[in-house]
């Protein structure tokens, strides 16, 4: 920097890069681009310097002073998002379609708006379960945001005590097994069924299905702790555990809603079992405690 502010007018400034670095960059090889300037509003943060890669590979002379740098093709150098999936009321999914087998070091994300990361896969299983963690936290600290802004429009008596994904049993008529993404939601004297998150007040009376809180039976059925080693430290769950289930998959739940009906549900982690066991407990004890 010192030697470019103390250089005069005009510099030369031969820069050599990797061939792979147009690629990288999804820049076209050797195709000319838009040009710009060192002072295009474009410019990312990261790359502030106003450095800009030639678009024509096979030039690796230094331009000659005489020529027109202006007039050659160049492409600024930035980062290119190809997908952004947000994050708030997104869900995980960790099974391959229609079975109960989970996918090795590898998961889906999926927003609300049905936009998908297509299937992410990791080269080891402690780097899946890194990113699994980070992106679960990431989209419970989001839910809780969105309980919040949902309380201040309610009464004490009607507050949100937890909401979020699971996976519905749906059992066919050939006795196979599907599962159906759900979003469940404890709100004041209810529980909630939906097939997609509430985002307005209007959307809490069209709920597949409302049972009151004081005719429901919370009930887990099994938990696995191998799939979420990180997890095992937090989870302490006073339960017998029942293998004699048909189907393969972990952290199962089911609620009761009288006259023998109930509802079969599975979650993608540990921690999310171990949550919604407490927001039940609290759910029910509050509307009790209320009905008198």
């Amino acid at each position: 920097v010192h030697l470019l502010r103390n250089a005069g007018d005009e510099v030369t400034i031969t820069v050599q890069y990797l061939r792979e670095a147009p690629s990288f960059l999804k820049l076209p090889l050797g195709s000319p681009g838009p040009s710009s300037d060192h002072s295009s509003g474009a410019s990312s943060p990261l790359f502030d310097s106003g450095l800009h890669l030639n678009g024509n590979s096979t030039n690796t002379a230094p331009s000659s002073p005489s020529s027109p740098i202006a007039n050659e093709p160049k492409y600024e150098k930035r980062w290119l998002d190809t997908l952004s999936v947000p994050l708030s009321m997104a869900r995980i999914s960790r099974y391959k379609a229609g079975t109960d087998k989970l996918r090795s070091n590898a998961f889906e994300v999926l927003a609300l708006d049905g936009v998908s990361t297509g299937i992410l896969q990791f080269y080891t299983a402690q780097e899946s379960a890194d990113w699994l963690r980070a992106i679960s936290t990431n989209i419970s600290d989001l839910t809780l945001q969105n309980m919040k802004m949902a309380n201040k429009c309610c009464s004490s008596s009607d507050q949100v005590i937890h909401m979020g994904w699971v996976n519905e049993r749906l059992e066919g008529t050939d006795s196979s097994q599907l599962y159906k993404f759900k979003f469940l939601a404890l709100k004041g004297s209810s529980f909630y069924i939906f097939s997609t998150p509430p985002v307005s007040t209007l959307d809490w009376v069209r709920a597949e299905k409302i049972y009151n809180l004081c005719e429901v039976l919370f009930k887990i059925h099994k938990l696995w702790l191998a799939d979420d080693c990180w997890l095992q430290a937090n989870l302490y769950l006073g339960i017998h555990q029942d293998f004699d289930l048909e189907d393969q998959r972990p952290y199962c739940f089911s609620v009761m809603v009288g006259h023998g009906k109930s509802h079969y549900f599975n979650v993608e982690l540990g921690n999310e079992l171990a949550v919604w066991e407490k927001s039940f407990q609290r759910a029910i004890f509050l509307e009790v405690q209320r009905t008198g």
